[in-house]
Order: C-alpha cells, then sequence, then structure tokens
C-alpha cells in the first residue's frame, strides 16, 4: 500500500469510511457523507499552496464566513471550493458552510487531513500571475474547468461547452486544450492538433470557424496592443482512470506567429518555460 495514489480512495468512496470497513474506526452516519464522498476526488487534486493555506486556516478557525468582509481573492478561492462540492457558488448557498461541515465532523476531519496531504505533496514552485485582478491561480498548478472559471468570476461555469473562453470583463482569452483527443469525444472539426514546440512555445489551433480576418482572430493577433491577455490550461486527456482530468495551468503567452485560416494555427511563447516534468506530456514532436 506504500505510495497508494490518494486518488485510488476517492475513486471508491472515503477513507474514513475504509477504516470502518477495516474496522479501525467506529462506524458513523453524518449528513454531508454522500456529498463529501463525491468532492473527495475533485478536491484531491487541488495543489495550489495560496488556494490550499486559505483553505486550512478557513475550517481550521471554525469560525463563520463573512464573505462580504473578504477580499476578492478570498471570495474567488472559496466559490472556486462550494463549487467544487456543491456546484453552486458561495452567495447561492443556503446555509453557512462552516457551520454546515461542523455538522458532519468526521467528514471535517478528513477534509482537513486532505488539504494538509495535498500540501505536503507538492513538489514543484508555483507562483501568482499578474492578469490585472486579484486572481486566484497560480502557475503550474492543477484546477477544473469549472475552478478556473470561478476564479475569473464568471459564475455559471456549466453554461461553457467550448475548448475557449472569453472573459470580456478581465480583457482575458482562457483555452482549455486537450492534447490526445479521442475520436468518441472529439468531432473530426474539433480535432485540434496542440502541442509544445519546447519549452517557451506553444502551437495551437484554433477553433475551425475562426478566420483570421475575424474579430476573434485579429484579437488573439492582437492581443498585447489590446491590453487583453492569453491564458493557456492544458491536460493530457479528457479523462483518466479517475474520472474528468483536470488542466494545469501553464501561465500567459503572446502570440509568435500564424499561418492558415479556419483553422488559424498559432504559434504562442509562454512567459514562463513548461517545467521539464510536462514538456514530455505537451511535446508530442518528442513523445509521439
Amino acid at each position: 500500500y506504500y505510495h497508494l495514489d490518494v486518488r485510488n480512495i476517492y475513486k471508491r468512496g472515503t477513507f474514513s469510511k475504509l477504516c470502518v470497513f477495516a474496522g479501525a474506526k467506529d462506524d458513523f452516519n453524518e449528513p454531508l457523507e454522500k456529498i463529501m464522498e463525491n468532492a473527495f476526488l475533485r478536491l484531491s487534486y487541488i495543489n495550489s499552496r495560496r488556494w490550499l493555506r486559505f483553505l486550512l486556516n478557513l475550517f481550521k478557525s471554525g469560525g463563520k464566513i463573512n464573505f462580504k468582509e473578504m477580499i476578492p481573492e478570498e471570495r474567488r478561492m472559496l466559490n472556486m471550493f462550494t463549487y467544487s462540492v456543491w456546484e453552486k457558488a458561495y452567495p447561492d448557498l443556503i446555509f453557512d458552510l462552516v457551520t454546515e461541515l461542523k455538522s458532519s465532523p468526521t467528514m471535517l476531519a478528513e477534509l482537513i487531513e486532505l488539504l494538509e496531504y495535498n500540501y505536503s505533496k507538492i513538489d514543484f514552485i508555483d507562483k501568482k500571475i499578474d492578469l490585472g485582478f486579484k486572481c486566484p491561480l497560480d502557475l503550474h498548478c492543477t484546477y477544473t474547468r469549472d475552478q478556473v472559471l470561478l476564479a475569473m468570476d464568471h459564475m455559471d461555469p456549466s453554461n461553457v461547452r467550448e475548448g475557449v473562453k472569453w472573459i470580456q470583463d478581465k480583457q482575458t482569452d482562457i483555452f482549455f486544450i486537450t492534447l490526445n483527443k479521442s475520436d468518441k469525444d472529439y468531432s473530426p472539426s474539433t480535432m485540434y492538433k496542440d502541442y509544445s514546440i519546447n519549452e517557451s512555445l506553444f502551437h495551437w489551433q484554433s477553433q475551425s470557424t475562426t478566420g483570421s480576418d475575424s474579430n476573434t482572430g485579429q484579437r488573439y493577433i492582437n492581443h498585447r496592443s489590446l491590453g487583453s491577455k492569453i491564458l493557456l490550461f492544458v491536460r493530457e486527456h479528457k479523462r483518466n482512470s479517475f474520472g474528468t482530468e483536470p488542466y494545469t495551468f501553464l501561465g500567459t503567452a503572446n502570440y509568435v506567429s500564424h499561418d492558415g485560416s479556419k483553422p488559424m494555427n498559432i504559434i504562442w511563447k509562454l512567459d514562463d518555460p513548461i517545467p521539464a516534468k510536462y514538456l514530455k506530456k505537451t511535446n508530442q514532436l518528442v513523445a509521439g
């Protein structure tokens, strides 16, 4: 059992219930048991030190949450968490979060243990990215699509179905990139060719309807002069053995060149190089 991936536990239930089955813990029945059982797998991916510290301070303090008094960055991190558990942003919850968690002490204790475990396993250096507002997304950390959108104040992430999203009030284009696409998940018109060329350059193919002379195409080409930002979120597959695969945040990128139209083949230069641990996964020229 050494080196067991924690996701193998949460793929099937909770660690607390596993301890009950093993005779190491008294049985329990708590209101949030089913909800947390479904959420723990999503929470097991959190690897942002900043987000983990915020959540641990929040749940260990045990005090009531005053959402209005939180700074914007904390509000966004709280929304990212509550949507990961209840599929609702915090203002839409009809209960106080901490009080609700206290009603299920075993689940609350396991939540804290999981977040502490996540923190202890981080093996890379993350950092804040300047997006012009207090954004809780950290470089090279892992996020679900919904978490990314909540971080950008897009409060209804379920209505985003495409791999690109323009957040107008943040002047930011978000690219959700799946490197290895299967025929069963993607139509021929969405089998885009996306891969890293090296640690700094990334080849990305736009949607098949995006022409270089369109408003969207021109925004991509001229984003620096227009004052908008490009964010790249990359995953290897749509699904892995644990379910839907989350994305790694590769940071901000700048336009270098393009060829073609409908789709456009664009070369982006990342502001921060791709770490070696991710490079082979993103580089199809090497990985095949």
